[in-house]
C-alpha cells in the first residue's frame, strides 16, 4: 500500500509528541509499505523559518518531501492576533487569517496533494491544529486519516476545525481521554474510530561492567531487584551487595552530569508552555521547605532557567543518553497541563521510573490512574507533598516503578498498535 504522511515539521532532531510520533510510525510502517512523508522545512514551530533544503529526502528509510514556507509567523502580532479572536465574535474569514498567521503556510505542499493524491492509497494526518491538515483534509477525505493530538485549548473551540473533525473517512486517538473529549466536543464525526495510540519499546533494565544482579535489574524471572538508594557521591556511597553504586541503573548519567541524591527528570521541550516555569516555582518552594532532590531538565531550552544549585540543565540528548536520563532518575515530572499523549510519561513508565503529574491533564491522570505507576498534583502545595512522599518511600517507588512497566506491556506493545493502523488503513482502501 502507498500511504502519505502529512505533518507540519519532521526530522530525527526535530522535538514535539506528534512529530516523534509520525516518525516513529512512518519508520515501523515502512517496512511493509511504500511511506512518504509530505512535510515543510521548517525546523522550529516558533518562526516555521525554512532550514531544510526543498525536495526529496531519506530519514531513517523514509522517504521525506519537504516544501518551502511562503512566510515567518511573527509571533508576538500572532499572539496578539489570538487574544483579540478567542474573547471576540469573528467570521470564519478572521479564522482562516489566524490559521495563517499560526502557520506553518506551506502553499507548495498542498498544491503537490491536489496533483499526487491519486498516487496514494491512504492519507494520514497529524495534528489537527495546523493549515496542512485544515487544507489537506478538503482534497481527498474519502481516503484520509486524522490523528488529531487534540486536548483541550482554546483553539479547538473555532468554527473551522468542525470541519476537520468531520471530512476525514477515519480518526485515530492517542488516548481513551482524548477519545472522550473530541466525542463530546464533536457530534459529526466519521463512524470509523479508534484508540490507536503508540507503540513504546520496552528497555531492559541496563546491567553495567560487572552488574550481573545489580539492583535494579531484572532476575532471570523478569522480576525487578530493589532500586539501590538515589545515586550517593562516590565518596559516601556504601558498598552493595555484588557491587558498588558504579553499578547502578542511570549511573553513566549521573556520574557524567555529577547528580548525587534524589533527582526529580524533565524532558521536552523547556518551555513556559510546557508547564516549566511553573514546576520551577513549585519545586524551589520544595527545597524551601528542606527538600534535598535536584531538578534536572533535558531537552531544548525555550526560556530562561534560574542560576540556582537545585536546577541543572542537561542539554539535548541521544535516545540513549536519555533512556541512561530515565533510569537515573528517581521521579519523572509531566508538568504540561496540555497533553493528547505525553511519550516523556510512557517512556518514564517503561523505564520503571515513577511519574508526578500535572492533574490540569486528563490524559496525564489516565496515565498515573490505569497504570497506577505515579501521583499527579493540581497546585504547589500537593506537588511538595507529592514529592516528599515519592523521595522517601522507596518500596513505594519500586511498587509504581512495576507497576508502570507492566502497564506498558499490556496497553503499549507495537504489535497491537500497528494492527490497528493496518485494520484502518485497509478499511479506508476498501470503501473508495
Amino acid at each position: 500500500m502507498k500511504l502519505a504522511f502529512v505533518i507540519q515539521r519532521y526530522g530525527a532532531e526535530v522535538l514535539g509528541g506528534s512529530e516523534h510520533l509520525c516518525r516513529l510510525l512512518a519508520e515501523r510502517l515502512a517496512a511493509g509499505h511504500d511511506v512518504d512523508v509530505l512535510t515543510t522545512c521548517a525546523r522550529d514551530y516558533i518562526t516555521w523559518k525554512n532550514e531544510y533544503p526543498e525536495g526529496a529526502d531519506r530519514v531513517r528509510g523514509v522517504t521525506v518531501r519537504r516544501f518551502a514556507n511562503a512566510r515567518t509567523r511573527d509571533l508576538a502580532a500572532f499572539n496578539q492576533y489570538s487574544d483579540w479572536l478567542f474573547s471576540h465574535d469573528h467570521s470564519r474569514a478572521d479564522e482562516a487569517e489566524w490559521l495563517k498567521q499560526q502557520g506553518p503556510w506551506c502553499p507548495g505542499l498542498i498544491d503537490y496533494l491536489r496533483r499526487q493524491n491519486q498516487q496514494y492509497d491512504v492519507l494520514v494526518f497529524f495534528t489537527y491544529l495546523y493549515a496542512p491538515t485544515v487544507l489537506g483534509l478538503e482534497i481527498a477525505p474519502q481516503r484520509s486519516i486524522l490523528v488529531p493530538t487534540a486536548h483541550d485549548e482554546p483553539a479547538i473551540g473555532l468554527e473551522m476545525y468542525r470541519d476537520v473533525f468531520r471530512r476525514p473517512a477515519a480518526l485515530g486517538y492517542l488516548t481513551e481521554s482524548e477519545r472522550q473529549m473530541v466525542q463530546a466536543r464533536f457530534t459529526d464525526r466519521p463512524l470509523l474510530e479508534d484508540v490507536t495510540g503508540i507503540g513504546v519499546d520496552m528497555p531492559q533494565h541496563h546491567r553495567y561492567p560487572g552488574a550481573a544482579g545489580a539492583p535494579g535489574a531484572e532476575t532471570p524471572g523478569g522480576e525487578e531487584r530493589d532500586a539501590p538508594a538515589d545515586g550517593e557521591p562516590p565518596d559516601t556511597a556504601p558498598q552493595r551487595e555484588r557491587g558498588s553504586h558504579l553499578n547502578a541503573r542511570g549511573a553513566v548519567f549521573r556520574r557524567r552530569h555529577r547528580l548525587w541524591g534524589p533527582l526529580l527528570l524533565y524532558g521536552g521541550r523547556i518551555d513556559p508552555g510546557k508547564g516549566c516555569e511553573e514546576l520551577i516555582q513549585y519545586f524551589s518552594e520544595y527545597v524551601k521547605e528542606g527538600g534535598d532532590a535536584t531538578l534536572a531538565l533535558m531537552g531544548v531550552k525555550l526560556m530562561p532557567l534560574p542560576e540556582e544549585p537545585f536546577v541543572r540543565f542537561a542539554g539535548l540528548l541521544s535516545d540513549r543518553e536519555r533512556l541512561q536520563a530515565l533510569e537515573a532518575a528517581t521521579i519523572v515530572v509531566c508538568p504540561s497541563p496540555y497533553e493528547s499523549l505525553s511519550l516523556l510519561a510512557l517512556e518514564a513508565l517503561s523505564a520503571g521510573t515513577p511519574l508526578l503529574a500535572n492533574a490540569r491533564s486528563p490524559v496525564l491522570v489516565e496515565h498515573c490512574v490505569r497504570s497506577n505507576g505515579g501521583l499527579y498534583y493540581a497546585g504547589r502545595d500537593e506537588f511538595v507533598e507529592c514529592l516528599k512522599l515519592l523521595v522517601a518511600d522507596g518500596p513505594l517507588r519500586a511498587a509504581l516503578g512495576r507497576n508502570g512497566r507492566e502497564y506498558i506491556r499490556r496497553h503499549y506493545r507495537w504489535d497491537v498498535v500497528l494492527g490497528k493502523y493496518e485494520r484502518i488503513f485497509a478499511k479506508v482502501r476498501n470503501a473508495k
